[in-house]
């Protein structure tokens, strides 16, 4: 059995000295390979490699203390950091171990027999520990360290946690156990030893202090002698809870607002402070008072100042002081300092009214008046009154505005606002009128007030009632007595307070009518009805009714409406149409023979006239009409005089040709002496002259070789203007010589009136050779 002795110094740390330590991370596990036994091994890190630190001993039960094993090592680190005494199994250490580096090496050991070089045991393995000593200090990684705490937070309120670490082995010792202490910041914080907590040690107030600087020192070695130690610092800010009330800078306040001040105007502000920040400096200013209908406050959010503003007009003469007290609360209370003191203060603001030149006042603010209509002119409406409410009571002046046409029905009285009438009203045209009234004062005419003056024009009852309508009535021969031929109405312009009620009765004129009859039927409404059976047209063909229609105005007023009856041959039922034509008939003398007659004859005529206008239309038209813009003769007049020959943009000369016919040009003759006989052959060109029959057989060549003509006979028509000009033409249109082939001294020849013409042509002549 091959054994393994370890032996080490006692530490402070450790109770036990010897072979011990089975409990350890890196204990070994026991193995049981034959006669090999192995019980762990440990070597301390930093310890010196100047002389070789022995750990432990390997020893076998078949050791006969001759000399004859050998002991080898191999694995990790054998030969250089451990080594074995080959006779004796002695291992050593022969550099410094860092335990944070590598925690433990595995090795294997093996006894040969140095005569037969034969192992007597088989190899085996086993583990040496590498046991830890303090050699790091603490580190705080996450400092520097920023905390926020409520400000008044209660003793023992966590603020925040601090943590340090330490690259000791927190499973052996206390190298690694951290202990944590408060340096600085007492007796305003403290902290827990084990676990870094940083708590409130008292109240704090953040008007008073609202950042503190702590000091947290962290130990291990559970804080025993020899250990090492670090330090963080931790930056506690207060933050703000809403503990203060607002407080008003001053306890009275004058202010002044001047009389003629628009609703609106800032008077003044107040102010009030708050030790707290943010919203919780947020205030809400109100007035308090009997005076709180006149003047306003409002919050300045940015500035948290409290803005006076006029409520409603105030007026010097009437009441110069004003004193309201104004209020100031925190917009967001806190409950919990509630039972200490109100959050709101109070405050005193005295108003100066400062008198102003005002406009004039007038006494209402509008004016409701009333006039019958048809009242003369220079009647009276109303009157209308301001008084300049200063203390020197000017004079004011009256006058309307606003629409001539309202001038034209009324006037005031400038001095003393007296409106009046200047024409008759009439309230069917206009019920209502609405005048803009001014006052101004006479020594400040730019002090101007107006108001309105609404003016309704009373109905009197000046209209009859009429019918509503023209009402066509008829009624057959063979009609019975007692029958219905019309329901009448009437309408009335007037205005009844009660409501319009009509009453229809026959007129005095037709009391002895023996042929109609009428019935009120008490609804504004009446029946006319026959009052015989039958009637003849040829006895009788209209009969004129009079109706008298009375209203219930007051005076009541009538009227005499004439209702026209037409006798029409029908049964009971009426045709309207067929009435209406046997009325025009009527109206004008004839009969249905006659009226049917005189319409045929015009029928005749008319079928007469229209054939008539075909016929000339018919014959108007030509017979080619579809190819005479193939075959006539165009004409086309131009006033270019263009450039000469070398000019060919000046114009286009297809213009001159026809569409279909394009005529060959031929080559312009040469002029020559004989100008002068042409001349006065030209004087007698005539139908005889054989210039006139070359013309007509070149016309008559063209049209019988034009393949577009049609194939039956046509007329052709021709203007001949004659040979003209002695020259001839002078354009080049249709010449092919150039201006260096002809000869322009004849020009001079033909008097004054071709000079210029002959100087620019000779000119250009001799310039060219």
């Amino acid at each position: 059995m091959l054994m393994v002795v370890q032996s080490w110094p006692c530490s402070p740390s450790t109770q036990n000295c010897g072979t011990q330590n089975t409990d350890q991370s890196f204990t070994a596990v026991r193995r049981v390979k034959r006669a090999w036994v192995w019980e762990p091994l440990f070597a301390t890190e930093e310890q010196t490699s100047v002389v070789p630190v022995y750990i432990g001993q390997l020893k076998s039960d078949l050791e006969k203390q001759d000399g004859n094993l050998k002991y080898t090592l191999t694995g990790e680190g054998a030969g250089s950091i451990f080594i074995i005494d080959e006779y004796n199994g002695k291992i050593y250490v022969t550099q410094k171990l860092d335990r944070e580096k590598k925690p433990f090496y595995t090795l294997r050991a093996q006894a040969i027999n140095r005569s037969t070089q034969l192992p007597v045991e088989p190899e085996s393995e086993f583990i040496i520990n590498v046991r830890d000593i303090n050699d790091h200090e603490p580190q705080f990684l996450d400092g520097p360290y920023v905390a926020t705490v409520p400000e008044m937070s209660p003793e023992g309120t966590s603020v925040t946690q601090v943590t340090a670490t330490d690259g000791d082995d927190p499973s052996y010792g206390n190298s690694a156990r951290l202990l944590y202490s408060l340096i600085q910041g007492q007796p305003y914080f403290s902290v827990e030893p084990k676990t870094g907590v940083i708590r409130m040690a008292s109240e704090m107030d953040r008007e008073t202090k609202d950042q503190y600087l702590v000091i947290i020192q962290a130990k291990d070695m559970v804080g025993q002698a020899g250990a090492f130690s670090a330090t963080a610092t931790v930056t506690i800010n207060l933050s703000d809870v809403n503990d203060n009330p607002p407080k008003f800078q001053q306890r009275l306040y004058y202010m002044n607002v001047s009389e003629d001040a628009p609703v609106g105007t800032t008077v003044g502000k107040v102010c009030a402070e708050d030790s707290d920040i943010g919203e919780n400096a947020a205030m809400n200013y109100s007035i308090e008072g009997h005076d709180s209908d006149v003047f306003d406050i409002i919050t300045n959010n940015e500035t948290q100042e409290g803005i006076i503003l006029l409520k409603k007009r105030v007026d010097y003469e009437r009441k110069r002081r004003y004193s309201i007290q104004a209020k100031v609360i925190n917009r967001y209370i806190d409950d919990r300092f509630l039972k200490e003191e109100p959050f709101e203060d109070k405050t005193i603001v005295k108003i100066n009214v400062e008198d102003a030149d005002e406009p004039p006042v007038f006494t209402l603010e509008n004016y409701m008046m009333e006039i019958a209509e048809g009242t003369a002119s220079g009647s009276l409406v109303g009157i209308v009154t301001a008084r300049d409410p200063d203390a020197d009571d000017c004079p004011v002046r009256y006058s309307i505005v606003h629409g001539m046409h309202l001038k034209r029905l009324f006037s005031i009285n400038e001095h003393n606002g007296t409106i009046i009438t200047t024409k008759s009203l009439d309230r069917e045209i206009a019920s209502w009128h609405n005048l803009t009234v001014t006052a101004t004062e006479t020594r400040n005419p730019e002090k101007i007030s107006e108001t309105n003056v609404y003016i309704q024009v009373l109905d009197v009852n000046d209209h009859a009632p009429e019918f509503p309508k023209y009402y066509e009535t008829f009624v057959c021969e063979n009609a019975v007595s007692g029958q219905l031929i019309q329901s009448i109405s009437a309408v009335d312009q007037d205005d009844s307070p009660e409501g319009h009620h009509f009453y229809f009765l026959l007129a005095q004129e037709a009391t002895n009518n023996t042929h109609f009859s009428i019935k009120d039927n008490q609804d504004n409404t009446a029946g006319i009805f026959t009052a015989k059976s039958g009637f003849r047209r040829e006895e009788q063909f209209y009969f004129y009714l009079p109706v008298l229609i009375l209203d219930n105005g007051t005076p009541p007023l009538t009227s005499t409406n004439t209702l026209t009856i037409t006798v029409c041959n029908c049964d009971a039922e009426v045709s309207t149409f067929y009435c209406r034509y046997g009325a025009f008939l009527y109206s004008v003398g004839l009969s249905t023979e006659a009226l049917v007659a005189i319409l045929a004859c015009i029928l005749i005529l008319l079928v007469f006239f229209l054939a008539i206008l075909a016929i000339r239309q018919q014959r108007k038209k030509s017979p080619f009409s579809e190819k005479i813009e193939e075959f006539r003769e165009n004409i086309v007049r131009y006033d270019d005089e263009g450039g000469g020959e070398e000019d060919t943009k000046a114009f286009d000369i297809s213009a001159l040709r026809t569409h279909t016919v394009m005529r060959t040009h031929k080559p312009r003759k040469k002029v020559t002496t004989e100008i002068h006989s042409l001349y006065r052959q030209s004087l007698q060109v005539g139908p005889d002259s054989a210039v006139f029959r070359q013309f007509i057989s070149e016309k008559l060549e063209e049209a019988n070789t034009d393949p577009s003509a049609p194939p039956y006979d046509s007329l052709q028509t021709y203007a001949f203007e004659g040979t003209g000009s002695l020259a001839g033409s002078l354009s080049s249109l249709s010449s092919n010589m150039s201006d260096v082939d002809q000869s322009y001294d004849y020009l001079r020849d033909w008097g004054p009136h071709f000079k210029h013409l002959a100087g620019m042509y000779t000119s250009h002549k001799s310039v060219g050779d």
